[in-house]
């Protein structure tokens, strides 16, 4: 059996923040720019606060079967959870969207590869 890739998108609202705490998220902006997300193992966070309260994380996991993409989500939106719940930050609307990319629709280069393969 192979192994498939799942990218996981954890999706949410900060809620209640304190002065501090906007401002420490305001300070972290730049790492956090959604210009340099990408779906990693421990999670990608991505916001623009200035701009509204939603955030993203992004996180790539595996499983053997299609039904662990499943496990997957609910891994992928409690590691938010404890991620935000460390610091304090408070939150709501959380939600997730997961993607088996071994499902995901090939595009044109991906296609004219595999012909070249003869996969």
């Amino acid at each position: 059996m192979s192994t498939r890739t799942f990218r996981i998108t954890v999706r949410g609202v900060f809620d209640g923040l304190g002065t501090d705490q906007r401002a420490e998220l305001l300070a972290r902006a730049a790492e956090h720019d959604v210009l340099r997300a990408a779906f990693t193992p421990e999670g990608h966070l991505s916001y623009d606060i200035a701009a509204r309260p939603a955030f993203t994380f992004r996180f790539l996991d595996s499983g053997e079967a299609e039904e662990d993409i499943l496990e997957a989500a609910e891994r992928a939106e409690e590691a938010a959870r404890a991620w935000l719940g460390a610091r304090g930050y408070g939150y709501k609307n959380l939600r997730s969207q997961a993607e088996d990319l071994s499902q995901a629709p090939m595009g044109k280069r991906q296609r004219r590869e595999a012909a070249r393969k003869g996969v």
